[in-house]
């Protein structure tokens, strides 16, 4: 008489619950990444033509729709500086500045008139008195590609 096991090893793998779950791995990273943004401060810029972009950061300078200036903002933390402290504070930011480029990126809202961007060039040039020839900040505007 022979005797047969009532319970059988399976030796099967089922993949389908693995493939499930890099799916919504995959979901979760991907919508997680749209909301990380690289800019702290919410700004619509201006549309350029030009798809080249400025490799090292040096000291960057935002104008929002507010018309309030941030010098090298750090995250969502960012203190607004009042336009009568924008020179010290680009001075500390050029002291603490250890790139060869010598630019001032500006970040500036479509919306900003242009005397307010030319209001930050005067408070610039201020700046680059203390600088030689040689060793001056330029400014460099910031657009959104194509």
């Amino acid at each position: 008489m022979a005797i047969k096991m009532q319970n059988k090893i399976d030796t099967t793998f089922s993949a389908t619950s693995m493939s499930d779950l890099v799916f919504l791995l995959l979901i979760f990273f991907m919508l997680t990444s749209t909301m990380v943004s690289p800019n702290a401060i919410n700004l619509v810029l201006p549309k350029s033509e030009s798809d080249k972009q400025l490799v090292s950061k040096n000291i960057e300078v935002y104008i929002n729709e507010d018309l309030l200036y941030f010098v090298n903002p750090e995250g969502s933390k960012a203190q607004p500086i009042p336009y009568d402290e924008l020179l010290p504070a680009l001075q500390d930011a050029a002291a603490r500045d250890d790139s060869g480029m010598r630019s001032i990126i500006l970040r500036a809202d479509k919306s900003v008139p242009v005397e307010n961007v030319v209001a930050l060039m005067d408070v610039l040039n201020q700046l680059n008195e203390s600088y030689p020839e040689d060793d001056r900040y330029k400014m460099v505007l910031a657009t959104e590609g194509k």
